[in-house]
């Protein structure tokens, strides 16, 4: 199955061992509550799965990559004690705690959760002396002597032998007691995923064209050569950096990230071709309601795949509006119910007919600013992700930290002072969505005047439906264009036709050799 597959079926796993009866017991007993046991190649998302788990099902995290400890450290350091078997002293053997098992009471105390997901990543992958440990964890839930606490659930995750030398086969009897779900690559899932983290529409649009080069690992006399959705999300990383620094990413960069030399040279190639119709068509114009002048009769004559590049730009720099714009609406909502909250909980004082001091709002304030802080703090704390939620967060803590000084100093009047600073924060909002639906309706004359209802409108639209931000704005804003040419050009099936036709443009790269030349 594909990774969004799997992660719902972990999450109804979780939903499923985490459900109590009428008496507050686990419906499910702990000893039926098979670990999960995710199989499948590196870099397909398994770990970034869990990070997205917890934080949709509100647990906490706990996450190893066991091939990093030993023995000791898993089990836990031997030590001597004394007891005493029929009436005789004698000195025996016992374990300290196990890191593992401690990390998972550190993580409870630090996030306040009790529940929670132990993942261990890795885990067919272990040395000799460690792997009857590994049976022993996913048999009997254990480290040494000490079991992992009621309310965790066990989540494993392992290479298949073709992927990693050193992989470990499990025995039936542990494969009895485990869940296990088998992953495959699938670059259709990982769009959804790519559009909604921002990943570099040069590599989105280019493994829209060759699906093939998604995920590939193959064994030559030369050793290994591979590539996966980790290495192409790096590397939009790096692109990103190199494109604000002004340095260039040709097929020595590519090929640090995409192991496989025949790839990253025809991508490097791509690439290239991809910042040279930005820069002669001028997209950033287009979007500003202008077409340059001689354009669309460029575009007549240009090839298809040119015509292709020119919608992929397009789309790069819409699919960065719709991103930014449902970002600003999400703080924009944090902030109104934080301010919400300080509200309601200034209002009994007005309604009690008591004179509120100066400084009671701004107490208020500050007090439920801290709070939120250490609500945000502990879902870190829990494991949950941390880079999403301090992009969530960022600017909510910036803009209400600017205006506490303002709320000290406006006394009484400190609500009615917020209320016009919000509302300055939400006609900023409704000029940003208003500026977004101008670039969307910008691009649609774009494409009726260059293509008309055409493949390359088809492409477009496609890919608008794929964007999971690109469908919020339009939901949130409507676009009476899009769901006239969504409907009219039937773009499920006009777009097999566009599939083909780039099939047939650039055939199999591997084994041909073909590759984009400027």
């Amino acid at each position: 199955m594909n990774i969004r597959r799997a992660k719902q079926e972990i999450m109804d796993s979780i939903a499923a061992y985490l459900e109590k009866d009428e008496y507050g017991e686990y419906r499910i007993p702990e000893i039926r509550q098979r670990p999960v046991l995710l199989m499948g190649p590196p870099g397909i998302g398994k770990t970034q799965i869990m990070e997205q788990i917890a934080s949709e099902c509100d647990l906490a995290l706990v996450a190893y990559t066991i091939t990093h400890h030993t023995r000791q450290s898993a089990v836990g350091l031997p030590f001597i004690t004394q007891k005493e078997y029929g009436g005789r002293s004698f000195q025996v053997t016992e374990y300290t705690m196990s890191e593992i098992i401690a990390s998972v009471y550190d993580r409870m105390e630090a996030s306040g959760k009790t529940e929670g997901i132990l993942f261990i990543d890795e885990i067919n992958c272990v040395s000799e002396t460690l792997a009857p440990t590994m049976l022993q964890f996913l048999q009997q839930k254990t480290f040494g002597n000490q079991k992992v606490p009621s309310g965790w659930i066990i989540v494993a995750a392992g290479n298949p032998p073709e992927y990693n030398k050193s992989v470990r086969d499990f025995d039936v009897v542990t494969l009895d007691r485990v869940k296990v779900i088998d992953v495959e690559p699938d670059f259709e899932v990982w769009k959804d995923y790519a559009y909604s983290v921002g990943i570099h529409n040069a590599v989105i649009s280019y493994l829209d064209i060759h699906r093939e080069n998604f995920f590939r690992c193959e064994t030559t006399v030369d050793g290994k050569r591979f590539v996966t959705a980790r290495g192409w999300e790096d590397l939009s990383e790096i692109i990103r950096a190199y494109e604000m620094l002004g340095k260039k990413v040709d097929t020595e960069v590519t090929v640090q990230y995409l192991q496989y030399p025949k790839i990253a040279q025809d991508f490097s190639n791509y690439l290239e071709l991809f910042y040279k119709y930005q820069k002669d068509y001028q997209v950033d114009s287009i979007l500003s309601g202008t077409i340059p002048d001689g354009t669309l009769n460029k575009l007549r004559y240009a090839p298809f795949d040119e015509r292709l590049q020119i919608v992929s730009l397009l789309l790069s720099r819409l699919g960065g509006q719709f991103r930014a714009a449902r970002m600003k609406d999400t703080e924009v909502s944090h902030i109104f119910e934080f301010l919400k909250g300080c509200r309601s909980e200034a209002d009994p004082f007005c309604e009690a007919g008591q004179k509120q001091e100066p400084s009671c709002f701004a107490s208020i304030y500050e007090s439920r600013l801290k709070e939120l802080r250490t609500q945000v703090q502990q879902r870190i704390e829990a494991g949950q992700n941390e880079k999403e939620l301090k992009e969530e967060y960022r600017g909510v803590f910036r803009m209400l930290d600017a205006w506490i000084p303002a709320v000290k100093s406006a006394g009484e009047d400190a609500w009615e002072m917020l209320r016009e600073k919000f509302a300055g924060v939400r006609s900023s909002l409704d000029e940003d969505m208003q500026k977004t639906g101008d670039m969307l309706e910008y691009a649609f004359d774009f494409m009726e005047a260059a293509f008309g209802e055409s493949q390359e409108m088809v492409f477009f639209i496609t890919e608008l439906s794929a964007n999971a931000n690109a469908m919020w704005f339009i939901g949130e804003n409507e676009c009476p264009r899009y769901y006239r040419y969504n409907k009219s050009l039937l773009f499920e099936d006009r777009s097999a036709e566009v599939r083909k036709q780039l099939d047939e443009i650039y055939g199999e790269m591997i084994g041909e050799g073909d590759t984009y030349r400027i």
